[in-house]
């Protein structure tokens, strides 16, 4: 675990920009570095209208 903490934390989105061939390269950095954020809350959503419905069917 402490092994792909140090790799995440050696990655420099500045220094992938930089050396990025075209544009388009930052887009899908955006992308990349939005995706953990939307699916966790798609998933917060999900256990929340579960738990919704559980409790109003009680």
């Amino acid at each position: 675990m402490r092994f792909l903490i140090l790799l995440i934390q050696n990655i420099s989105v500045e220094e992938k920009l930089k050396n990025a061939p075209d544009d388009n390269y930052g887009i899908g950095v955006f992308i990349g570095s939005m995706l953990p954020f939307v699916v966790l809350v798609i998933i917060a959503y999900v256990i929340y209208r579960y738990n919704k419905k559980r409790l109003k069917d009680q």
